[in-house]
């Protein structure tokens, strides 16, 4: 070979100082999660509505009729909303700072601004002539409680997304390591190393960026081009595999290929078309994978023809997995949709750019 690029990837695995322990895996991502990453539609949304929930029960204890509801709702709300704005203002400036920190001072943190974002909020209402007494003390405990409830969602948040992502990385590299892909890859090679040596390494070539990817330290995201990179080796190893059977189709708009999605996330749609539309079917089938970018989103499809019926159906396991960890990555902005219609298989993502 002109290079090895299978010796590569054990040597690269091996600079950092050996391979951790599957157990200490989830940990370590998740101290790489930013806590604060409150820059998010989904998650600014969710913070005002809980704020704007807690003012309107806090009004009902002092309303006496409907009139005085709604003027208490409104007056409260001068002042919650423009403070819950701000902390979560302040902690999108400052989520990659705060990040560094360990997780107690970041609860503090987060706390405390809770806290002067209350003041601030009753400083308004004081500045409109709204108060007759200032409650400074009060407004500032009242900040830092519902600061506090934040920060537990969004380090919940966080804990949830990181061991989403290395339970993907993990069930990538086992399904890479399946008894019957890798003989079937193997023989294949063997097949091809005295008929067309090119093609048989070429092949485990394509094998060895697999298991590069799948051995990879799972990131928050990755570009969209490298998930397409990673989705052509694996057709070029399946290429070989069904020969005619499989037939691939390609619609890349260059301009989305920036766009972020969470690493290893396209491959199961991928592996999902060839082992329910291919597989199964004598005359094997068309898997086509297409993107495009409209507005501020960018659409990613993967379709697959399906045999006579709808084949044998799956556990929806991959899917389940790919719609979780695109809605921990971009919240309400991001969407997912499959659906089988007219013999056809489709997976539509959406995500923001």
């Amino acid at each position: 070979m002109k290079d090895s690029r299978i010796l590569s990837t054990f040597q690269d695995l091996s600079q950092g100082g050996g391979t951790l322990p599957l157990s200490q895996m989830p940990e370590i991502a998740r101290q790489r999660e930013m806590v604060f990453d409150t820059c998010k539609v989904g998650v600014v949304m969710r913070a005002v509505l809980f704020v704007q929930t807690v003012v309107v029960v806090a009004a009902m204890f002092k309303a006496q009729t409907w009139m005085t509801l709604f003027t208490e709702v409104a007056v409260f709300t001068s002042a919650a909303l423009p403070a819950v704005l701000v902390w979560l203002l302040a902690a999108c400036a400052l989520k990659r700072p705060l990040s560094l920190l360990p997780m107690p001072a970041q609860w503090t943190v987060g706390v405390v601004a809770g806290a002067l974002a209350g003041l601030y909020g009753c400083g308004q209402l004081a500045w409109m002539g709204l108060l007759d007494h200032a409650p400074w003390l009060a407004s500032a405990a009242a900040g830092a409680l519902m600061a506090s409830v934040l920060v537990a969602a969004l380090v919940w948040r966080a804990k949830a997304r990181a061991p989403a992502g290395t339970t993907a990385q993990l069930a990538e590299l086992q399904a890479r390591i399946r008894p019957h892909f890798l003989f079937n890859t193997l023989n294949s090679a063997i097949a091809l190393v005295r008929e067309e040596p090119a093609k048989a390494e070429n092949l485990l070539e394509d094998l060895s960026e697999l298991f590069r990817h799948a051995l990879a330290d799972t990131k928050e995201a990755v570009p969209l081009w490298q998930e397409l990179e990673l989705a052509e080796h694996y057709l070029a190893i399946e290429q070989v595999r069904f020969g005619d059977r499989l037939k691939v189709e390609w619609s890349i708009d260059e301009t989305a290929s920036k766009a972020k999605l969470p690493s290893l996330i396209l491959q199961p749609l991928v592996e999902n078309a060839v082992k329910h539309g291919v597989e199964p079917s004598p005359e094997g089938a068309v898997v086509r994978i297409s993107t495009k970018r409209r507005d501020g989103v960018v659409i990613i499809k993967v379709t697959n023809t399906v045999p006579a019926g709808s084949g044998k159906r799956g556990h929806g396991l991959a899917l389940d997995n790919v719609r979780q960890r695109l809605t921990l990555l971009h919240d309400v902005q991001g969407r997912f949709q499959s659906a089988l219609v007219k013999g056809v298989f489709q997976v539509r993502l959406e995500i923001p750019v």
